[in-house]
């Protein structure tokens, strides 16, 4: 495994690379990176994962601040999982330049976590596009549990580069809450209290997956859950897989939840 630490030596090793497997992180690596990792390993010559903190999608600079960092640990369990390359950029490795026109999401996609962060997906879109361009990989591979930013991911590095953004399923704990970097600020009490929300909510879809009124019925469990676990729920909300579309009905549909237990933020969708 070989470590890459700017940009200029970065090209250098990964020029020649016909079929390169990119796997773009900011770190703190869990089992749900690993699946991208063994995902891009099958598909792909050579894996490529980006341990990167990217500043420009975080709304609040606290929230930066204290986005876990684990660099050491991150790089052993890199190196026993088969990555042949970890390029661990400077912030003025990816920012290098200006753009001549900033990144605008069209109106219809300012819901959910857009429509609550604002900034944040420019910020996404804007990472990746620059990495993007200088790991010029074959596949890039990202979870669905942030499916929001997938899709918008997707189809802007699709039409830009024509390269495939390959979506892997969520991985989930033996509580069924999915893995995330953020779950590292969690306390056993409080990742206790996720999983009962998670519970909850499929307990929940399963109960009510014929009904024809069940954003009305979401409305009513987002008051239960707040009250229930002392907890803010941003947005509660059945959408339409391949287009976000609102429907009151489940069918080809997800129910999406952003959360904060204490400061931690957590999304999810079942």
């Amino acid at each position: 495994m070989k470590i890459i630490l700017n940009s200029k030596d970065l090209i250098k090793r990964i020029n020649h690379i016909k079929n390169l497997g990119f796997v773009p992180t900011m770190g703190s690596i869990h089992e749900g990176h690993l699946s991208l990792i063994k995902k891009s390993v099958t598909n792909c010559n050579k894996t490529l994962v980006s341990i990167f903190i990217n500043p420009k999608q975080f709304n609040k600079k606290k929230d930066f601040i204290n986005y876990p960092k684990k660099i050491n640990t991150d790089l052993s369990i890199l190196k026993k999982s088969k990555v042949d390359y970890v390029f661990i950029p400077k912030i003025k490795d990816i920012y290098s330049y200006k753009r001549f026109r900033k990144i605008k999401l069209n109106k219809k996609d300012k819901i959910l976590c857009a429509k609550h962060r604002k900034g944040h997906f420019e910020g996404v879109l804007d990472v990746m596009d620059r990495l993007t361009k200088l790991v010029n990989p074959k596949k890039i591979f990202m979870g669905k549990k942030d499916f929001q930013q997938f899709i918008l991911v997707k189809n802007y590095i699709k039409k830009k580069y024509n390269i495939n953004v390959i979506g892997c399923p969520i991985i989930r704990d033996i509580n069924n809450v999915a893995l995330s970097s953020r779950n590292f600020l969690l306390n056993k009490k409080e990742l206790l209290i996720s999983s009962q929300i998670v519970n909850n909510l499929l307990a929940f879809k399963n109960k009510f997956r014929k009904s024809k009124n069940i954003n009305h019925l979401l409305r009513i469990k987002k008051i239960e859950l707040q009250n229930k676990y002392e907890i803010k729920i941003e947005y509660l909300e059945n959408r339409k897989i391949h287009n976000f579309k609102k429907i009151n009905y489940i069918n080809k549909s997800n129910i999406f939840i952003a959360y904060y237990i204490k400061q931690v933020r957590l999304i999810d969708n079942l």
